[in-house]
């Protein structure tokens, strides 16, 4: 029998075993992976699925209220609702922003008065991307260095009748977009102010299909009586390019409203509200999401308490307004008028009234706009040549024309003869000026034809040091921004210095004149003029102010370098300009029961009129009244400019103002009615 053939070993179990080692490797990977998730990360799935957002608004706050020196509120918020864009980075492109900008446009009633040639041209663009190729070819792109270019000429090459495709609705889109554009990336910016009940509830009704469109609580201000004092008020708006990192250095978003000017501007700090803070959470915890709002309440501003008298300020504005607006053709070109009021011992301005160029309430010109101011000055005069020496206590000199070389004659409004230092004031001679004028620089006139021209400059110098004492052109310290020092001639010669000395070369605020005088009715102390007494938390009623935060003391600047007895002398010549037989105002206020005191003035000025070749000079005044009551007990102090009003005119209206002013002054202590609320309150224009 043959031998068995042996039996092939099977590869059967071989290939199980590398399938089961394949198993085995796969779930050693599998369990390492599984231990990866729950031990390693299993704290960032546990994050993911019980997950926790914030996001915060902060909600403006409305700025605090100005109020009178009666407690009468001068200045309030009226709360409104405004609709913003806010866009959520810079990288979103302008179709997108474009078409927020079309959806909004069919929902509120849009402004296009804001709109320019620019902002058509880049809309137009926009719009008509696919039709850029028009206005510069392949071409001359090719040439060109860049995008910039390439977009400038393409703005260049539009022209009125691309522009006249645009329509009605396009003007109202573009008007949207322009202002979503202007915004900061995560910013709310204002769309619209004052939107109305029906624009708010119709945006939220659709704000799932406005992305970055929200609705914001906001407020404007209300100006309760009218103009007046409108302009001291100040104005809002958005935060000027050149001060943005100021203001954002302080805690101030991009978007926020800011004192743009005056007492809005000068008080930003304390005016500002304290915003609200929304914070709304989102939790989401094992895919159930749960929302919840924390809000930190916001806080009003802190208000303002202002020396003014707010019924005294209307009726200053009347008086003013109905004395230019009786006698129109007494003046040479504009009808203009400015008075300060102040308190002398205290520096409080209570009342100050503008009237420019035939338009009222311009009370800033108080502060901003500077006149050669005449006789007005001539106590200061006085004063400067006691202090120097150049006369002593009821000298008299001898009142007739000057004539200096190179210099026209000189000379009062009539020769007067011999007068002495408080008749001088009295009938307001010029010639005792210039002698003083003369004695400094070291001329004797009469026996010299001419001048040391080192005494001529350090004559110029004392004058002007001694005029500054007193706050002629010099900073009066009044808590507003942008207030002028006047004007100061240039021309050094010595028949300017004659002129300086009638107040008819170098130029003052009437801010500066009031507070001239307000020194010599102060005994010769020099007070900083102010517009905020008090600082106080926002009240909680109208009738319950709130706490004194600050309370601002009367600030004493500096005390005049002469003698008790030198003011004693120009406080006895204002008396008698005022009550003297041979005053220049006694014929208006001599009868008055409150005694005044004060200086007449009156410059001599020219004035350029017509266009072309009938431009020409016209000779006229300036009409000016510096005074204070009463005399033995100052309380108030005034300065009143009409400036160029037509030479030799009947009208004197600055005396005449004067006096009606101080007769309401003081009917104002014996009976108050408070202030006449105007019919329709002026809401404020918020600058852009």
């Amino acid at each position: 029998m043959g031998k068995n053939k042996p039996r092939k070993k099977g590869h059967v179990p071989a290939r199980l075993n590398m399938l089961f080692f394949a198993v085995f490797i796969l779930f050693s990977a599998l369990i390492l992976r599984l231990g990866m998730v729950q031990i390693v990360q299993g704290e960032d799935f546990e994050r993911v699925l019980d997950r926790t957002s914030n996001t915060t608004a902060r909600i403006d706050a409305p700025r605090g209220l100005m109020l009178d020196r009666y407690g009468t509120p001068v200045v309030e918020n009226q709360l409104e609702l405004s609709v913003t864009y806010t866009n959520p980075s810079r990288q979103t492109s302008s179709e997108a922003i474009l078409e927020v900008a079309r959806d909004l446009e069919k929902l509120i009633e849009v402004d296009t008065s804001r709109i320019t040639e620019r902002d058509r041209k880049d809309f137009w663009l926009l719009i008509n991307s696919d039709r850029r190729f028009e206005l510069v070819t392949k071409e001359e792109r090719a040439e060109l260095e860049g995008p910039t270019e390439e977009y400038q000429l393409e703005l260049d090459r539009l022209t009125e009748e691309h522009l006249a495709e645009l329509t009605a609705q396009d003007e109202r889109v573009m008007a949207v977009f322009r202002e979503m554009s202007r915004g900061y990336a995560n910013t709310p910016q204002r769309i619209k102010r004052g939107i109305t009940e029906e624009e708010a509830n119709i945006i939220s009704e659709n704000l799932d299909q406005l992305p970055g469109v929200d609705i914001l609580r906001d407020s404007r201000r209300n100006y309760v009586f009218g103009e007046a004092f409108r302009t001291i008020f100040g104005s809002t708006g958005s935060i000027p390019r050149e001060k943005l990192d100021y203001y954002l250095s302080r805690g101030y978003d991009r978007s926020d409203i800011v004192g743009t000017s005056y007492l809005e501007l000068e008080y930003e700090d304390v005016l500002r509200g304290q915003k609200a803070v929304m914070e709304s959470i989102t939790t989401s915890t094992n895919g159930e999401i749960e929302r919840s709002v924390n809000e930190k309440p916001g806080q009003r501003g802190n208000d303002l308490v202002l020396t003014l008298d707010m019924e005294m300020q209307q009726k200053l504005d009347d008086i003013i307004s109905q004395e230019i607006n009786s006698k129109g053709g007494s003046f040479i070109s504009q009808r203009t008028a400015y008075a300060v009021m102040m308190d002398p011992k205290t520096g409080d301005i209570l009342a100050m009234s503008g009237y420019s160029n035939g338009e009222p309430n311009d009370q800033i010109g108080n502060v901003t706009k500077a006149f050669e101011m005449g006789s007005s000055v001539k106590g200061a005069s006085v004063l400067a040549g006691y202090q120097t020496g150049a006369i002593s206590h009821g000298q008299t000199l001898y009142d007739r024309p000057i004539d200096l070389p190179g210099t026209p004659l000189k000379r009062s409004y009539v020769n007067m003869g011999y007068v002495n230092d408080i008749k001088a004031l009295e009938r307001s001679s010029n010639v005792y000026m210039f002698e003083i004028a003369m004695r400094m620089m070291g001329y004797n006139y009469g026996s010299s034809r001419s001048f040391d021209t080192q005494r001529v400059a350090e004559a110029y110098d004392e004058t002007r040091y001694i005029f500054s004492q007193f706050g002629l052109g010099a900073d009066t310290g009044i808590d507003l921004p942008g207030s002028s020092r006047g004007l100061t001639g240039q021309n050094r010669n010595p028949g300017n210095l004659l002129d300086l000395m009638i107040g008819q070369y170098d130029t003052y605020t009437p801010l500066q004149l009031v507070q001239y005088v307000a020194t010599i009715a102060n005994d010769g102390y020099r007070v900083k003029p102010r517009l905020v007494s008090e600082i106080r938390e926002p009240s909680l009623s109208p009738d319950e102010p709130g706490a004194i935060l600050h309370k601002f003391e009367p600030q004493i600047l500096n005390r005049v370098d002469v003698s008790d007895a030198d003011l004693n002398r120009v406080q006895q010549g204002f008396y008698a300009v005022m009550n003297g037989s041979q005053g220049t105002g006694a014929g208006m206020f001599r009868s008055a029961s409150y005694n005044p005191a004060g200086k007449t003035g009156t410059a001599q000025v020219s004035v350029r009129v017509g266009e072309g070749q009938n431009r020409r000079s016209i000779s006229g005044n300036n009409q000016v009244l510096v005074g204070y009551a009463p005399y033995d007990n100052p309380e108030v102090a005034f300065a009143i400019i009409v400036p160029y009003t037509v030479r030799d005119n009947s009208a004197n209206f600055a005396q005449s103002i004067g006096k009606k002013m101080l007769d309401e002054y003081f009917d104002l202590k014996e009976e108050r009615n408070g202030p006449t609320k105007a019919d329709v309150p002026i809401l404020e224009e918020v600058e852009d």
